[in-house]
């Protein structure tokens, strides 16, 4: 037996070929490789380790072919860039395939061989399910004397790729295009189209909200990610009779139609458009622009239509919707919309009932693919733009510092080294101002590149002008320079290049920049971002905005960070440089995230974000992906209301605070969020407008929120409106809002007395709302039963007793690291212990693997107590052992919260006081939380 060692390789959230053929390319001699098909979205995951790889004089050999006409001639144009890689192209005739999928590293002593099923494509390499087999094998055994003799063989039987063969290739393939585009459509029958995840769990539960009367909610969910169709699947399971579909833009509204009336066909329905040119008002199914219908809604009945979608929801609080919408009396009103940030202050959220039915923000739409994933490449920037000592909003100076011809070829460089998807460069460059905008096209005019500048001062007829000829692949027009008037509602599909060019000051700009390119659109498979980082001082809140708003801590930004983003789904594709990953990891370690400082500029920052104006609601966080979690901010003052009266110095939220009743209100709520378990708020909610509450109801409140409940957590949630486990402590220093008596809750006087002021009133409802709409987002309307934990979230020890139902003072849950509550054992686990406390014993609390934790119990428990034994033979007791686990104790001067790895049972033990147990995990730990748990950055 000649080999060595023998693994498989497949794409999950362990690894994928992708990160397996890097670091082979890194340390070999030479590599040959030989693959049936290389499309351009595979070979530019590559293109840096074939940087490298010529940079160290490392030769390669690539033998693709022309097998079923799938390789890219774009491809191998640029596999011929590089001065060390020699390409061959087996060219295939109807009798004999090509299928190869090897790749050959030959290093000083021995041969790794990766043989499977993955060709090089983004998602071959990525996310596909492939199997491969990586052999590592001596020079001199057999089977790499095989597989080099074959290799040899194919090298000889392919033709060079040259200049001239590429061309006549590409020429075919242009021809084969054009032949086949007309034979090539899809026979679309109505009852095959299927909902995608997004839109089955949106009209679930739209479902659930109108089974409990609700006539209201909101749909968010970026561009293109098929909301039309989600409206039409509802409307298609409801069956109302008539139906009003109000759009902002009149291209909208025929697409709308055109949905609807594909996905209805047999339903003997008339559909019609309402609009400056088509007056069809007596249809069943009416398609009407807000111009419009604002003009002639008085000619209908006011219940005359049995549903009403208002799309690009988001507009609906001006005036204009508004005269619509108060006039309109149907049966159910859905709202639509990318993004529920409103530029007027009004809330959106409020318009639809606080019933958002479903959210989803950018990692949710990569990972149920409603947008095409990114390839970002994060450059650091040349070396003569120096932006360290810049303040972020001295825009002029900023753009004085990057106005410079050197950064523009550099930039230049960059763009034709990475390339794009498709044949014609669509692409969007985000600028600091309208004057470097203006550089930018002018700078790039002069070279040859096709550029115009754009920004919010430009007429609509200009706009539309430029995007139809970008968008027009006829068109020289390749690149529209802009500032920020693409941030929201501009619409251009086939974009297929971002760069961005200007210091990021916001995760939520970063976002809303980046999905302009992510829309679904024919001619592309991917968008390339090419992110040019300098060195300027806030350049970590990029890290901030690719992670997604779920990183737990610093640290895990920093395990993100210095991973490539292992965290981010599908075939999306993160690559920062050596020089930006360093910078950016040098950041964070010295930014203190709790400082006030920096809460300050997180404020300051998402005000200017709010149109200038003080966001006075814990609900304007929720209008923006990529927002600050304001619960940092109640973290700092007890209340959100106290931390902003501060940082503004404002008088009138001064004076508001000075009311006893309102502040201990605000401490009350504030100090549950963001909450674990939604009871108690639904209950407040449904006290706001009603004297009292049973079980029955607030069961009844719940389900709309959730699939199930049980009776026993409701009665355990009413308790604990009723204060019944605080200490003595808590119980003087905390104001009673509900009393319990009865089987029923009411409230107290004081709480209701505030509620009659509509100045304290607003603000107790936005903390509820909030409270329960950030749950939602968070839990989504799935029940956890008794107790009532997540996998993967966070928690801190006092929240074990809340979600068990733990009916004695729940300020006892501290302190230890095992806590109980009947046969739920509660394991508290620090992995890393502070070095400067003498710890009594040596702790050995370790993961073994991701399927296997090591425990030692507190150091006075032994084999024969009933506590030790309840523990060493968990299974045959009955008793649960729920393990929580967090790196640190505390990060930057705070306790971090615990992340709920799940239940386990005990496999070994051994020793006294304490005992060391081996667990095995009923759920084996994901790959890239478990590398955040053992990485060390």
């Amino acid at each position: 037996m000649d080999t060595v060692e023998k693994k498989l390789i497949v794409n999950s959230d362990k690894g994928n070929l992708l990160s397996e053929l890097v670091s082979s390319m890194s340390a070999c001699d030479r590599y040959y490789f030989s693959v049936a098909f290389i499309n351009f979205s595979g070979l530019q995951l590559l293109l840096d380790p074939l940087k490298e790889a010529e940079k160290k004089g490392i030769k390669g050999k690539i033998i693709t072919s022309t097998y079923l006409n799938f390789t890219d001639a774009k491809a191998m144009e640029k596999i011929k860039d590089f001065s060390h890689v020699d390409l061959k192209v087996f060219v295939t005739d109807k009798e004999i395939g090509f299928h190869t999928k090897a790749y050959i590293f030959e290093y000083k002593d021995n041969y790794k061989v990766i043989i499977g099923s993955s060709n090089i494509t983004q998602s071959a390499l990525k996310s596909n399910i492939e199997w491969n087999v990586e052999i590592i094998t001596k020079e001199n055994g057999r089977f790499i004397q095989d597989v080099l003799r074959e290799y040899d063989n194919l090298w000889n039987m392919s033709v060079e790729a040259d200049q001239d063969f590429i061309k006549r290739y590409e020429e075919f393939l242009k021809r084969f295009k054009n032949t086949q585009s007309t034979h090539q459509l899809i026979y679309e029958n109505k009852q095959y189209i299927v909902q995608n995840r997004m839109q089955k769990r949106a009209t679930e539960n739209l479902e659930r909200l109108r089974s409990f009367g609700e006539k209201k909610a909101l749909v968010i969910a970026a561009t293109g990610t098929g909301k039309t169709y989600m409206s039409a699947f509802d409307v298609k399971s409801l069956k109302p009779k008539r139906l009003l579909f109000i759009v902002h833009r009149e291209e909208i509204l025929k697409k709308a139609k055109d949905t609807f009336e594909l996905l209805l066909p047999n339903e003997g329905l008339t559909f019609g458009l309402l609009t400056g040119n088509h007056k069809q008002k007596n249809v069943d199914y009416v398609f009407a622009t807000i111009q419009t219908i604002s003009r002639c809604f008085h000619e209908f009945e006011k219940d005359e239509f049995d549903y009403l979608i208002i799309d690009e929801a988001h507009h609906a609080t001006s005036p204009t919707y508004q005269a619509v919408l108060n006039y309109f009396d149907p049966k159910f009103t859905l709202g639509m919309t990318a993004t529920p940030e409103r530029s007027d202050g009004y809330n959106v959220f409020d318009l639809f009932d606080n019933n958002v039915a479903l959210e989803v923000r950018l990692h949710e739409a990569l990972e149920d693919e409603l947008v095409i994933p990114f390839h970002y490449f994060g450059i650091t920037d040349i070396e003569g733009i120096d932006l360290s000592n810049v303040d972020i909003d001295d825009i002029v100076e900023i753009t004085k510092r990057l106005k410079v011809n050197e950064r523009v070829d550099f930039i230049i460089e960059k763009m034709n080294f990475y390339g794009h998807d498709g044949d014609k460069r669509k692409c969007l460059g985000f600028c600091a101002s309208i004057e470097h905008a203006q550089y930018m096209a002018s700078e790039f005019n002069k070279r040859g590149y096709k550029s115009v500048c754009l920004h919010g001062g430009d007429s609509s007829e200009k706009r539309e002008q430029y995007i139809n000829r970008l968008e027009n692949d006829h068109d020289e027009l390749e690149f529209i320079f802009t500032v920020d008037i693409f941030n929201e509602g501009v619409d251009i599909p086939s974009i297929n290049t971002v760069l961005m060019l200007r210091p990021t000051n916001s995760p939520i700009v970063f976002i809303q920049q980046l999905g302009r390119g992510l829309r679904k659109h024919g001619g592309k498979s991917f968008l390339t971002v090419l992110d040019f980082i300098g060195n300027h001082n806030k350049t970590f809140l990029i890290a901030l905005a690719l992670n997604g708003s779920r990183y737990y801590d610093k640290e895990s930004l920093k395990v993100a960070v210095a991973t490539g983003f292992a965290n981010i789904p599908g075939c999306t594709h993160i690559q920062m440089d050596k020089i930006s990953q360093e910078r950016i990891l040098a950041q964070i370690d010295k930014e203190n995230f709790n400082s006030m400082k920096y809460l300050k500029e997180e404020y300051y920052e998402f005000k200017k974000l709010n149109q200038g104006r003080t966001p006075f609601l814990l609900m304007d966080y929720m209008k923006f992906d990529g927002a600050p979690d304001p619960v940092k901010f109640i973290d700092r003052e007890k209340t959100y209301l106290q931390f902003v009266a501060k940082v503004e110095k404002d008088d009138y939220l001064k004076k508001l605070l000075l009311s006893d009743a309102f502040e201990g209100t605000l401490k009350e709520l504030s100090s549950k969020l963001p909450l674990k378990r939604i009871y108690e708020f639904v209950v407040i909610r449904y006290l706001l407008d009603h004297e009292e509450i049973n079980l029955e109801i607030a069961k009844r409140q719940i389900l709309k929120m959730v699939t199930k409940v049980d009776d026993d957590s409701v009665i355990h949630a009413f308790e604990c409106l009723n204060q019944n486990y605080y200490d003595s402590v808590q119980l003087k220093n905390k104001l009673k809002l509900v009393q319990y008596s009865g089987g029923k809750l009411v409230k107290t006087p004081i709480f209701k007395e505030l509620l009659t002021k509509d100045e304290y009133r607003k603000y107790i409802e936005d903390i509820v709302n909030y409270g329960i709409f950030r749950y939602e987002k968070e839990f989504k309307k799935e029940y956890y039963g008794v107790p009532h934990f997540k996998l993967y979230e966070q928690y801190q020890m006092v929240d074990a007793a809340l979600l068990s139902n733990y009916r004695k003072i729940h300020s006892s849950f501290r302190g230890s690291g095992l806590l109980t509550n009947g046969n739920d054992y509660f394991l508290f686990i620090d992995l890393h212990k502070e070095e400067d406390i003498k710890e009594s014993i040596n702790y050995k609390d370790k993961f073994i693997d991701e399927q296997y934790f090591q425990w030692q119990t507190p150091n006075s428990t032994s084999q024969n107590t009933d506590r030790g034994q309840n523990i060493i033979h968990n299974t045959s007791r009955g008793i649960k052992l729920h393990l929580f686990v967090r790196k640190y104790r505390e990060i930057d001067g705070k306790n971090e919260p615990f992340i709920y790895i799940g239940t386990g049972d005990t496999v070994h033990y051994e020793g006294e006081k304490p005992i060391t147990v081996k667990i095995k995990l009923e759920n084996e730990i994901p790959s890239v939380l478990y590398t955040e748990f053992i990485k060390k950055v």
